[in-house]
This record gives structure tokens, sequence and C-alpha cells, in this order.
């Protein structure tokens, strides 16, 4: 799998060469062992499918969205022969995909969220906002693209989005902005949105992140629903793992982290509550369906975000499943 990003400048890189962000640490908190089963939930390049069928004679099924994404993991499936299995579907489908291939519940559950560097790095696909391309950033390919939101939502839902998913401040001049532009002539690449947005935000001498970048991530995270599939991505975890089952999420932004740190701590008996998409229990109790294997999470050391600056941002947060049924 190729590290998340929400945006910076893309760069080519050699997908079996290419080493995922923390891997030491996945694979020593996840302990591939033989005989166990695991679910890549988010497979893009097969970074992570490839380190841990190499750690030990184990199988994974692997789940991918995207599908040149899934296209292009086909060599990986003949190389470990019927070790892995590659399901086109999202990751809040899990359970479907484990049980239809064989495995009423796994041992592992891994997760690297957001979108890839493969996606980022080709213009085609209307991630990046640092090469020209169509205002796309649709991971599986299918349903309304960005160009369709920027184009046709009423201007104060447009500003609710860039704010909520981009934390954006200055979202309502963005999308008033965006209104009065798009009626003259629509929006239909990327070039064109992220100069509208830096003539509205300006740009800071001396500051490497493009004023586009919250409004991009905004438009993906809206596009893609990539909060709500988080959210019942984790339940569905909750549900598939077995007692002593591993989660590992890698988070890449702030968004992403607080609704899995959120999740670890509600289902660890650390907090209790819930979200408009996963509701809390209700009873006075509910025992613990998880245990927090490192409070503060993993980060990237120097030497990795050194040899990969979109590393810097990444987090890794471990829950192991205890017995109790999930919520």
């Amino acid at each position: 799998m190729t590290p998340r990003s929400t945006g910076g400048e893309p760069e080519h890189r050699d997908v079996r060469a290419h080493i995922p962000v923390l891997i030491s640490e996945v694979l020593e908190t996840l302990q591939p062992t033989a005989g166990e089963t695991y679910i890549d939930g988010t497979f893009g390049a097969g970074g992570y499918t490839r380190a841990i069928l190499e750690a030990a004679p184990c199988r994974v099924i692997a789940i991918e969205r995207d599908p040149t994404a899934f296209t292009n993991g086909q060599q990986l499936v003949q190389d470990f022969g019927g070790r892995l299995t590659l399901v086109p579907t999202t990751f809040s489908d899990m359970e479907t995909a484990a049980r239809e291939n064989g495995a009423d519940a796994v041992d592992g559950v891994v997760l690297d969220i957001g979108v890839s560097s493969m996606q980022l790095d080709d213009p085609a696909r209307g991630f990046s906002f640092m090469r020209d391309g169509p205002l796309d950033m649709r991971m599986s390919q299918d349903g309304p693209s960005a160009a369709d939101v920027v184009n046709s939502m009423a201007e104060e839902d447009l500003a609710n989005i860039i704010y909520e998913f981009g934390e954006e401040r200055r979202s309502r001049a963005i999308a008033r902005t965006i209104a009065k532009a798009r009626a003259d002539a629509p929006f239909s690449t990327t070039k064109q949105l992220a100069e509208l947005v830096e003539r509205v935000l300006g740009r800071a001498r001396g500051d490497e992140k493009h004023p586009a970048t919250r409004t991009f991530q905004a438009l993906r995270i809206y596009v893609n629903d990539e909060l709500g599939e988080l959210e019942r991505g984790l339940a569905a975890a909750e549900r598939l793992l077995k007692p002593g089952g591993r989660l590992l999420v890698v988070t890449f932004h702030s968004l992403e982290d607080r609704i899995v740190k959120r999740f670890l701590q509600e289902r660890s008996g650390k907090t209790a509550g819930g979200s408009r998409h996963m509701p809390g229990p209700v009873g006075p109790s509910v025992a613990p369906s998880f245990r927090i294997v490192n409070t503060r999470g993993f980060t990237p050391n120097k030497q990795e975000t050194d040899a990969n600056p979109r590393a810097r941002s990444a987090r890794l947060r471990v829950g192991i499943r205890t017995d109790a049924p999930a919520w």
C-alpha cells in the first residue's frame, strides 16, 4: 500500500520497492502468525498485504474500492497463490467480504485511511492540484464527482463541507466566490479550482502549503464519504475480530485520527458516547470490547519522515479485541 496523504508534491515510486508508512510498527503490533487470517481493508498498491504475507504463512483478504488498484493487484494475487484474496468493495463491507471467502472471524484488521500516493500522483484522477487534471476525486470512479459538487451544490452547503471536512476558516468566502464564478462557466479542472481558492485566500510568503489544500481535502472526503466509511468500518471490524484479534488504523489528519481515537476510547471503557454514524450503547454499562495498545499512538521516526515527507502526519492506533460482545 502506498502512503496516504492530503496533499503535497507528487512523487513517482516503484510500487514493488515501496515501503509502506510505519510498516515496522504495523508488523510488530499485528504479529502475523502461521494459519491466521487478516483483513487489509485498504489494499492500494499492496504494501501492507505483501509485508504481512511475507512475515508468516498466513492468509490475507484484501479490500480495494478503486478499480485501477484492484486490477493492478492481480499480480500480487498470483505471487501468493491461495493465501491472498482481493475483493472489489469498501472496507465497511468487510464482514461480507470475509464470510463470502470462508472467514466468519479474523485475527487482525489493518486500515490505512485516506487517498493513496498512487491516486494522488495520477493527474487524471483529480485528487491533486499540483498538476492540472479533471476535477474528479472519486476513489471508486463512480457516483458524483468533485466537479458535480462544486458546480451544483448550494452555496451554504458547500461552505459547510469546506469548513467541516477541510477545517477551513474562510469557507464561506470560498463558497461565495465559487458560486459567483460557476454562474459564468462550470468548473472542470483542478487548476481552475486551485487558482480560485488561491485568489480568495492569498498566499503568505514562505508558506509551503498551498492555500487550496484544505478545500481539496474537504471535497475529497465528502465525495468518497471517507469519515462515514471509517466509522462504519471500525464497527464492522469490532464485529468481525476474534477475541485477541488486533485492529490497526493508520491516519493522516486530525479528522480521521479523532474518530479512531474516540472509537477505541469508547470501546475500551475510557469514555461513553457515540456519533451520528455509530450510536453509543443503551444501558448503564457495557463491557469493553477493546484494549488500547498505545494511548498516544505510534508515529514515524525521523529517518522515515526524512525518506518520505508524506509520512510526517501519520499516526497508528492499535486496539486488541476482548471477548466481550460487540457494542
